[in-house]
This record gives structure tokens, C-alpha cells and sequence, in this order.
């Protein structure tokens, strides 16, 4: 995964056929096609996430806020801040072709993937020392009840 806008859509091409190649969005077509509230949507705006522009009351958000918006929640789902998130979107802006961003955009997945790692170790560890403690219980109670 990249957080590379136009890199994001050659990955997911596929899931981009699904949806139709619209200019502009609805608060309410964003919020449900994500499955998220219009708070939500309305607090990464805040944040600076997204960037609708508005007719009268309402807001309207482009093709470029819709991917950011899912960069966003993928980058949420995968335990990344929305700091990190808005970091890494932001070098999208610097004109370099990507470069900048691609680069730490690896980085930042390389330390997410051992930060993984390590909780998958220590989650391991915990399993396998609660499993033993249930099976000399289980062991206990059974002699007791012969």
C-alpha cells in the first residue's frame, strides 16, 4: 500500500470500477459509501484531511478528497495516527513526482510492520502462557472431582 493518490488508484483498480468515476460528492454519498458518520467526515475536515468546497450550506468534496478520506480510514484501520496520515498525505503536494512521500511512506510502513510484529510476539507469548494456566486448571479440577 502507498500513499500515493494515483498510485492508490492503480492498486485498486478493481474496487475503483466499482465505483462510478464522479467529480464531486455528497456528504451523504461519502458517508454512505464508507460507512461512516457525517461527524467523522466533518472532523477530518477540521483536522485538515479533506478539503470540501461549499455551496451554500452545503459541502461538496472532489475525487481528491474521496481518496484521501479512504487513505485515511485505511491508514486508521492499520493503527497509523491521523498525524502520520496527514503527514504522509501532505507530501503528495510537494511536486517532487511522489518521491518524498513513497520514501516515507515505506518507512513508516516498515516501522508499523515491526511494531506488529513485536505485539504479534508478545500477544503469542500471553496466549500460549494463558492456555498452559487454563490446561493446569482444567487438570486440577478434574482430579478433584474423581
Amino acid at each position: 500500500m502507498t500513499l500515493s493518490e494515483s498510485t492508490f488508484r492503480e492498486e485498486n483498480a478493481e474496487a475503483q470500477a466499482e465505483v462510478p468515476r464522479k467529480e464531486r460528492f455528497t456528504i451523504h454519498e461519502l458517508v454512505e459509501e464508507f460507512d461512516i458518520t457525517s461527524r467523522t467526515l466533518r472532523f477530518y475536515e477540521e483536522k485538515g484531511l479533506l478539503n470540501p468546497t461549499r455551496r451554500g450550506l452545503d459541502r461538496i468534496y472532489s475525487r481528491r478528497d474521496r481518496a484521501r478520506l479512504k487513505l485515511v480510514l485505511m491508514g486508521k484501520s492499520v493503527g497509523f495516527s491521523l498525524e502520520d496520515v496527514r503527514h504522509m498525505l501532505d507530501l503528495y503536494d510537494l511536486g517532487d513526482g511522489q518521491a518524498t512521500q513513497l520514501r516515507v511512506a515505506l518507512q513508516r510502513f516498515e516501522e508499523k510492520l515491526a511494531e506488529l510484529d513485536r505485539k504479534r510476539r508478545d500477544l503469542d507469548h500471553a496466549y500460549a502462557e494463558l492456555s498452559h494456566a487454563r490446561d493446569v486448571v482444567k487438570s486440577r479440577l478434574a482430579r478433584q472431582q474423581k
